[in-house]
């Protein structure tokens, strides 16, 4: 373009554009194009359905260690407050074994209450101290063992004699000679009995 056609065109600023005519561009290399693509994306889809199936079993291993650390973890709870509780038992168990003697001495006290008049007042003051305690005792859920007239069991009772009896049959628990406790359902003190043979 010469200098006079640029200072032409500079002064005709709102001439019309002259249409450019658009360029035909042949669609078979795009098609191509498009169908190499569909193999990298299919290609594409079977590595990402891979690391899906991968992701999916890494979370079900990682939801099946969780559930398992959970149930492990409610055992371990179980299992510490059973052994709490079998230790508060025991606790207890040892503590109120202490007094039993006592109660001893004081059932021993009432078998031989004085009657006269001084000494019965004595004897009611000692057998309500004696209630007093038993019910404490109960509160604490000891129970004492019902022994006589029943049948020897080793788990319950201990012998202290074995003896002829006509009155009694074999085995079965003819005197208590010094009285069993259960605390719940656990032996706190055996029975010390006489049994028949």
């Amino acid at each position: 373009m010469t200098d006079k056609e640029k200072d032409r065109d500079a002064n005709n600023i709102g001439d019309p554009i002259e249409p450019v005519e658009a360029e035909i561009v042949d669609l078979e290399p795009e098609a191509e194009a498009e169908s190499y693509e569909g193999e990298e994306s299919q290609d594409e889809i079977e590595t990402l359905l891979q690391d899906l199936a991968q992701a999916r079993a890494e979370a079900n291993e990682y939801l099946d260690g969780w559930q398992r650390a959970r149930a492990e973890f409610a055992n371990y709870k179980k299992r510490v407050d059973r052994e709490l509780a079998q230790a508060n038992m025991t606790a207890t168990g040892n503590v109120i074994k202490r007094y039993l003697s006592i109660l001893d001495d004081l059932e021993r006290a009432l078998k031989n209450r004085p009657q006269n008049s001084e000494g019965a007042a004595w004897a009611n003051g000692i057998e309500l101290i004696y209630r007093k305690f038993l019910s404490i005792l109960e509160n604490e859920g000891v129970k004492a063992m019902d022994a006589e007239g029943q049948v020897f069991d080793p788990n319950l009772h201990e012998a202290l004699s074995s003896e002829e009896n006509d009155e009694h049959d074999s085995g079965e628990i003819i005197e208590v000679v010094q009285q069993g406790y259960m605390l719940d359902d656990r032996v706190l003190r055996p029975a010390l009995v006489r049994v028949a043979r």
